[in-house]
């Protein structure tokens, strides 16, 4: 259909059909500021079409517009879509007064240098400077007045960008409303958190953008070609073949109409010979077809335009194309006619990623590559050149004597502007597939491993930095020490991050050191990791050593944050191992920081020493070092070391029985950090949560990886351990347990970590001595006391009083057992370790319940007597939401008649008649998790038996689930129990 000039294949509907009511949730939004709307679907679905009709609507009226997009060709410079949707702006900000911090921008946005402050002192911080940058933008969208920032196909955001855009969520200026469109399938994990999450005092939106169905596919259809109606069988054939895709209904109808097949058929329109009819269901067989009806200029130009990929200025484009200034012009002309080439603002360009890639596919390779050196050509002569597209196109056109420099520009240009993501993208292309000589990979493998693990992208890089390093053995003597040694370091690091084998980074960080003694920033670093125990085979005083000869050449370092980087991770080790010294390391870090990191090598060092201090016990300590530290990571704009704090903090809150929304705290975390392998602790905290609620199956897929590690991870395994111990206590497998248990002790004696081994300690000897290993059971509590004497270890004390409580009630002393388990409560009470003091009150309880007349304390009543430490127990247990745990002292409690506290959930209780004591019996075990299958072999009975039990005990009980059994069993209990 033509309209207002265009040629004959245009067919673009001229109004928005089948997204009424997500365009009025869309203005109505927008008209609310502040306010983040998300705009998600497929390509093809219509994303940019709906917020391009949002211009016309009156909700906008008075409020400027600013729209950026992303592109699959991603620049070495950050922010693009944020710079194209502000660079307009100058005139909008006549009069507004800024504040300094705008200064910043000036780099980025020359052409509003005239509205800009003076740009503020260079920082000696990459991190601080992004920050300033982030924080001269919003005070730029905020000096703007009423606006709407439109930020389309996020999918490809740089992830500085993604950073900007979590950074502006977190506070969207009062006039602003934020518009964000992606596929929701290839965003970013973090960036798609950043946008699920709710900021005080903004509104939120999310539109989720379905596929059309037949009816308005079909309405689709009809307006596009400006009829009433389209037959209902045409419909159905456009939506079977473009998937209700408007994208590809245009295109359809578009090669249906220049081909002659749909004609008119009363009021509407109809296909012709519907059972002879072939047509391609891909897009790219239909642009393809679309392109041959051009003249071979027209072709020139739209082939052009699909080689460069993204939207560039006019002249770009008709020097790609190789066409005379005179038939340029005519076929840029007809490509716009033809609707396959759109205007972008100044620039032009194909109208969809999708057409590119169709047109690109169908282009013979030599015609690509002619196309791509002719772009690379042009593209270099542009003040400044793109580098990132200047790159891609010397790479496509085999110019493989250029690329690689191109290339490490490129990098260069994108790590100086803290773009980390692209830097390593483009070293990897070089890495991967470029003729480089020995030293030239190298110096190249070096920078991308630099980079790689703040990119996320370790994994990736692992083996193209190996291979730089064994190009060694081939060509002897072609890398110099210094970069032999640098090697062996950055691949250390990236195998470390990835949980690589650990012989092998010691190996690498062995010979790092003998290669860069003329380095002691370097050399430092790797004495460092070899004093952190990785291997088991190593003795703990040799990894001592190692930690002794770097903290000797500390001073050597002349970087100061290089220093204190090294010297976070020092005292992490120490603090591991109980060596009090550690503290000494941290007062020196807070120091010098002024107790507020700005750096990410600052924020590293609270974060190492927090979370060590966190695993040890030092919970006072963690909180404050780890809560610093993630302020600061925000602060600077790092989306790692912030994934990687928070982490740390949910250990931290699980460990202080902070867990009132840690569940769900946890769940996202675990999302967001999926592909960062370095943040374990989220889920170690998934798995003993699940535990607590009694969801056994969850919790061994979350554990059970930690249960496999035999060296290195001195921290978590013990934490695992004792959490599994006790879950395979109750299940009965004693053989699993005390295979864990094998693993987490020659863990300890490999690493000399012993303070972190009190985590586990408890559950290791209720374990040890359910097998029989009584003697083995205390020998290792003796030897944990031994090796700690004189450990800054705060939780020996009372991990060691509750392993030898433990030890008494096996011998049947029962109120030494007692005795020594209160006495853990209280210690782990004071530490702020309430899940711990919990359970060492009930085996307190059940240590005065068992005790034998002779040996039961005076007054002879062990109910009374054990009532106070039971019912302590069961009320930490409900306040945590530990339900496998209270269900277990609710089972104790109604044995022995010992009352306990009441959870009134109001309205009418639901109590039906008294249960038997078979029903009571049944409902216990099903309290705790057990299945009828389970319940049916404890009980001997069938299973269809305990199937009528536990229906019979839910209509009692009031309860409509079995969830709901343990909160009505402890709503009874303080009745004394149910009576048969």
């Amino acid at each position: 259909m033509s309209r207002g000039g265009r040629g004959a294949g245009w067919v673009v509907a001229p109004a928005l059909v089948g997204r009424a009511e997500e365009l009025e949730r869309l203005a109505t939004a927008v008209a609310a500021p502040p306010v983040v709307v998300v705009v998600d679907g497929e390509a093809g679905i219509g994303k940019t079409r709906l917020v391009t009709e949002l211009a016309a609507r009156p909700e906008v009226t008075g409020r400027r517009l600013l729209v950026g997009r992303c592109h699959r060709i991603r620049e070495s410079f950050p922010l693009g879509p944020v710079v194209e949707a502000l660079r307009g702006a100058a005139d909008q900000l006549a009069g507004t007064a800024l504040s300094p911090v705008a200064g910043a921008l000036r780099p980025l946005l020359p052409e509003l240098a005239g509205r800009l402050p003076p740009a503020p002192a260079p920082l000696d911080d990459r991190a601080a400077e992004r920050h300033l940058v982030f924080r001269g933008l919003v005070e730029l969208l905020a000096g703007l007045g009423p606006a709407v920032l439109v930020l389309e196909d996020l999918h490809w955001a740089d992830g500085q960008t993604a950073d900007f855009v979590g950074y502006l969520l977190a506070g969207v200026p009062a006039d602003l409303a934020v518009v964000l469109t992606f596929r929701g399938q290839e965003v970013n994990p973090g960036l798609r958190a950043a946008t699920a999450r709710r900021s005080p005092g903004t509104g939120r939106a999310e539109l989720l953008l379905a596929p059309l169905d037949p009816p308005a596919t079909g309405a689709l259809a009809a307006a596009i070609v400006g009829v009433e109606r389209v037959s209902e069988e045409f419909a159905d054939y456009l939506c079977e073949r473009t998937a209700g895709l408007p994208f590809a209904v245009e295109e359809l109808l578009a090669l249906l109409r220049t081909r002659g097949d749909v004609a008119r058929q009363g009021g509407g329109w109809a296909r012709r010979e519907l059972a002879e009819l072939t047509v391609p269901s891909g897009i790219r067989d239909q642009v393809a077809e679309r392109i041959g009806h051009l003249t071979a200029d027209a072709r020139s130009v739209v082939v052009a335009a699909a080689v460069l990929q993204v939207p560039v200025p006019a002249p770009v484009l008709l020097a790609t194309s190789g066409l005379a200034a005179g038939r340029a012009a005519r076929a840029v002309d007809e490509a716009l006619g033809s609707g396959l080439l759109v205007e972008h603002g100044p620039q032009l360009g194909l109208r969809h990623p999708l057409a590119a890639q169709a047109v690109y596919e169908a282009t013979p390779g030599v015609r690509r590559r002619e196309l791509h050196a002719r772009a690379a050509t042009t593209l270099r002569a542009l003040t400044p050149p793109p580098l990132g597209q200047l790159a891609h196109h010397l790479r496509h056109a085999d110019r493989w004597d250029e690329w690689p420099a191109a290339a490490e520009r490129a990098a260069d240009q994108a790590v100086g502007l803290g773009h980390d993501e692209a830097a390593a993208r483009l070293l990897e292309e070089v890495l991967r597939h470029a003729p480089l000589d020995p030293e030239r990979r190298g110096r190249l493998a070096v920078k991308l491993g630099r980079v790689a693990v703040d990119a996320l992208r370790a994994a990736t890089a692992v083996d193209l930095v190996s291979a730089a390093l064994q190009t060694e053995p081939t060509a002897p003597g072609r890398l110099p020490r210094e970069l032999r040694g640098e090697l062996r370091l950055v691949l250390g690091r990236l195998i470390e991050h990835t949980g690589g084998d650990p012989v092998r980074l010691r190996q690498l960080w062995a010979g790092a050191v003998e290669d860069l003694d003329h380095r002691p920033d370097l050399q430092a670093w790797a004495m460092v990791a070899l004093g952190i125990p990785m291997v088991a085979q190593v003795p703990a005083a040799e990894h001592r050593s190692w930690l002794d000869r770097a903290v000797e050449i500390l001073p050597a370092v002349t970087d100061p944050v290089d220093q204190l980087h090294l010297r976070g991770k020092v005292a992490m080790v120490l603090a591991a191992l109980g060596d009090p010294s550690w503290r000494a390391q941290a007062e020196q870090i807070t120091a010098r920081t002024g107790g507020a990191p700005r750096q990410r090598r600052e924020v590293t060092a609270y974060w190492s020493v927090g979370l060590a201090a966190c695993f040890a016990g030092h919970h006072e300590t963690a909180g404050r070092l780890l809560s610093t530290g993630l302020a600061a990571a925000v602060g600077c704009g790092s989306r790692r070391l912030e994934l990687t704090c928070r982490s740390s903090l949910a250990l931290l809150d699980y460990c202080r029985g902070d867990w009132s929304g840690l569940a769900e705290r946890v769940a996202t975390l675990v999302d967001e950090v999926a592909d960062d392998p370095g943040t374990d602790e989220v889920v170690l905290v998934a798995g003993c949560l699940a535990l607590a609620r009694g969801e056994v199956a969850p919790a061994h897929r979350w554990l059970e990886p930690f249960l496999r590690r035999d060296s290195g991870a001195y921290d978590v395994v013990p934490f695992a351990v004792g959490a599994w111990c006790r879950a395979a206590l109750a299940r009965g497998d004693l053989a699993g347990a005390l295979a864990s248990i094998r693993r987490v002790v020659a863990v300890i004696e490999a690493s000399g970590a012993w303070a972190a081994a009190m985590r586990a300690l408890p559950a290791v000897a209720e374990t040890m001595v359910a097998t029989g290993e009584v003697a083995a059971a205390g020998a290792l509590v003796d030897r944990c006391e031994r090796e700690l004497a004189g450990s800054d270890a705060p939780l020996a004390p009372a991990a060691l009083e509750h392993a030898r409580g433990v030890l008494a009630a096996a011998a049947g002393r029962g109120p030494e057992a007692a005795r020594r388990f209160r006495a853990a409560a209280h210690r782990y009470q004071r530490l702020t370790c309430p899940y711990e003091a919990a359970q060492a009150n009930e085996r307190a309880a059940e240590a005065l319940l068992a005790a034998t007349p002779e040996d039961a304390p005076a007054g002879g009543d062990r109910p009374a007597i054990a009532g106070p430490a039971l019912q302590a127990a069961l009320a930490e247990y409900l306040r945590l939401g530990a339900s496998w745990d209270a269900a277990r002292a609710t089972s104790t409690a109604r044995r022995y008649g010992v009352p306990v506290p009441a959870r009134h959930r109001g309205g009418r209780r639901g109590y039906g008649d008294r249960m038997s004591p078979r029903e009571r019996e049944v409902a216990d075990l099903a309290a705790t998790g057990r299945t009828n299958k389970e319940i049916a072999a404890e009980l001997f009975l069938s299973t269809r038996t305990v199937e009528k039990h536990v229906l019979a005990v839910m209509r009692k009980l009031g309860a409509s689930t079995r969830a709901g059994i343990l909160p009505r069993l402890v709503d009874h209990a303080n009745n004394g129990g149910i009576p048969a």
